[in-house]
């Protein structure tokens, strides 16, 4: 159904606006709470000031949607999933996941219609683009691991590892797990030379 947006909505467009929407959405949501109007050729003239201002409304949305864009270009996100040996997932990471995980990560809510994938049914990475504004095409970067993998691949990018999916699925792959550092050594060293010393010390003087 047509609408004729009455006030600003951040997902649909702004006041004055005529869109695009599901009719139950129109019917039970939107018109009953004066947030739209169907787009009747009465209604269209009624709303005929609202609408003259809505080139200037829309560029000020326009505006805000670029500086979400550069918000979330280059934002990791990343999903745990059962996987196959052959990295093919039992399921997979729908548009409305990433959506989701995009507003718990960074707090930019979108609808996932935004995003420009498919629902991802293999481990790895995943280059996704979002039509959000109009000056920056934003893309986010889905990882997407077998679920046991999880949390060491978490642990490891904390660790300041550069292990990617894709990683973790080559054949003879580990994790490097926490760096030595000098101290640690050091008194490992320590720890042997005294371990050396005793047993020296230990042992019976024949002549």
């Amino acid at each position: 159904m047509q609408v004729i947006l009455l006030q600003d909505l951040y997902k649909h467009g702004v006041a004055g606006e005529v869109v695009k929407v599901a009719d139950g959405f129109a019917r039970n949501y939107l018109i009953p709470r004066k947030m739209a109007v169907q787009a009747t050729p009465s209604a269209l003239r009624r709303t005929e000031t609202v609408r003259e201002n809505v080139e200037a409304r829309k560029a000020q949305y326009n505006n805000m949607l670029n500086d979400l864009a550069r918000q979330i270009d280059g934002v990791e996100l990343i999903f745990g999933r059962r996987a196959a040996s052959t990295g093919k997932l039992f399921g997979s990471v729908t548009t409305q996941e990433i959506a989701d995980e995009l507003d718990r990560v960074t707090s930019v809510d979108i609808n996932r219609r935004r995003i420009s994938q498919q629902s991802l049914r293999e481990v790895g990475t995943h280059q996704v683009a979002v039509r959000l504004g109009n000056e920056l095409s934003p893309t986010l970067k889905i990882s997407i691991v077998p679920e046991d993998e999880l949390p060491e691949f978490r642990a490891a990018r904390e660790r300041g590892e550069q292990v990617s999916a894709e990683d973790i699925m080559a054949e003879g792959f580990r994790y490097a797990g926490p760096a030595e550092t000098a101290s640690d050594s050091a008194a490992e060293e320590t720890e042997d030379s005294g371990e050396a010393i005793a047993e020296a010390d230990a042992e019976p003087v024949t002549g």
